[in-house]
């Protein structure tokens, strides 16, 4: 189930279904191969962990965020803050770059 690229690292995104519909934040960690993205401060979850001395660990109860479909999100355009379908387009210069759908605003720098 791989995808085309078109969430990376660092986008503002919004989730779109699920408990968390609504809710926007950076995205952290894309994983190509299952396609699932980690959204800061969204789908969080509880982990139990033992205390490690050796690397200074303390134990207890350590809250994370847990990782949600890629189809679940949408890219927040910059321009109009409004969640957003992704397009690329090559521009003069030759640079293929993202675009966002609903306005047309660039995505790539």
């Amino acid at each position: 189930m791989a995808t085309s690229g078109k969430i990376k690292k660092g986008d503002q995104v919004q989730v779109m279904v699920g408990k968390d519909k609504g809710k926007k934040g950076k995205v952290l960690r894309v994983d190509r191969p299952t396609g699932r993205v980690v959204v800061e401060h969204v789908n969080m979850i509880k982990r139990h962990s033992k205390p490690n001395p050796g690397k200074g660990v303390t134990g207890g109860i350590v809250e994370r965020e847990a990782p949600v479909s890629i189809a679940n999100v949408m890219v927040i355009s910059p321009d109009t803050g409004r969640p957003s379908r992704i397009g690329f387009k090559r521009l003069e210069d030759g640079r293929r770059v993202r675009v966002a759908k609903v306005d047309g605003a660039i995505l790539d720098q």
